[in-house]
């Protein structure tokens, strides 16, 4: 499947669907054991980068595996991305990122648009997901102390009918949580991660994808 990239950007320029197309993806705490987040500090900006590019006709995009460490998010599949730095937008955020994670460099990559910001709560970050496109065949070299492996992804998975699965998992190796999810390469992809990733899943499905 091809993506119209001119298409795709003017509707980023439009008014997004925002939380209505977050919360269907939100996993829900079912075990005894609930979690708890109080943050005493405003939400640390950063950014995300959904980088598009075509591989034997296909549309395809990076997602990236944490490295298994205590915390939130080790061993979750995320999109190349981190805490922007003093002075940067936040598409400089993502590009930045996405050259210290996964090795693309800013200049391969024409800038589409970007998606509503998102709230996640366990790391109390506020994140905003930029659109880009990378022309030509990417060379990923991933960090080998923030990335476990690349994962290259088909938007395709995304648009089936049945691309919305639910399972049980254990959150933080203690919470026990009902997650909406992708299943993408026979990994997980869950929490905010999904929650972006369907919001663009509605974006595209309202271009006809």
């Amino acid at each position: 499947m091809k993506l119209d990239y001119s298409l795709l950007s003017q509707r980023l320029k439009a008014p997004l669907p925002g939380p209505q197309a977050h919360e269907p993806l939100r996993a829900t705490p079912i075990g005894l054991i609930k979690p708890r987040f109080e943050h005493r500090s405003p939400p640390k900006p950063g950014s995300v980068l959904i980088l598009l590019y075509e591989e034997k006709g296909n549309a395809m995009f990076p997602l990236t595996k944490r490295p298994d460490y205590l915390g939130a998010h080790g061993g979750q599949i995320s999109l190349p991305g981190g805490k922007a730095e003093a002075g940067e937008t936040r598409i400089e955020t993502a590009l930045r990122e996405a050259e210290e994670e996964i090795g693309i460099r800013a200049s391969q990559i024409e800038i589409l648009g970007v998606l509503t910001e998102f709230f996640v709560i366990p790391s109390n970050f506020l994140i905003t997901p930029v659109i880009g496109y990378l022309k030509g065949s990417p060379e990923f070299v991933p960090d080998s102390k923030e990335v476990k492996k690349i994962i290259n992804a088909s938007v395709e998975n995304l648009l089936h009918a049945d691309a919305v699965l639910t399972k049980e998992i254990l959150a933080a190796n203690k919470f026990q949580m009902s997650a909406p999810h992708f299943e993408i390469e026979n990994e997980i992809v869950w929490g905010a991660t999904a929650m972006m990733l369907n919001e663009f899943r509605e974006v595209l499905k309202e271009l006809n994808y």
